[in-house]
């Protein structure tokens, strides 16, 4: 699976997330084959990390002057894993924000 796949697959993930959040039916936004929530969660999470990992592999090959690794290559990992990671971090925030106010209510 290329990075582009495991990135389409995590925005995908975080657009049914958000559709549940907001009460949208799934069906409208792309469903996912009967996964639960933490499955989908450790998905998002591992495709992150292989894609900083990979990211972080390219960077090492050019540094050590592989003249298979191209710069270019190089830069769009690193911007790859930057984005996949700065979702997972927001998305990370409204879990957190969805908790507190879980927390908040009263019984």
């Amino acid at each position: 699976m290329s990075d582009i796949d495991n990135i389409s697959q995590v925005l995908n993930q975080m657009r049914v997330m958000a559709a549940q959040a907001q009460a949208i039916p799934a069906t409208e936004a792309q469903p996912t084959e009967g996964a639960d929530f933490s499955s989908i969660l450790k998905n998002s999470v591992d495709s992150v990390n292989s894609t900083q990992k990979q990211a972080g592999q390219l960077t090492e090959a050019f540094q050590a002057g592989d003249p298979n690794t191209d710069l270019a290559d190089v830069m769009v990992a690193l911007q790859k894993a930057s984005v996949s990671f700065e979702a997972m971090k927001q998305v990370r925030g409204k879990l957190v924000d969805a908790y507190k106010e879980i927390m908040r209510m009263q019984v």
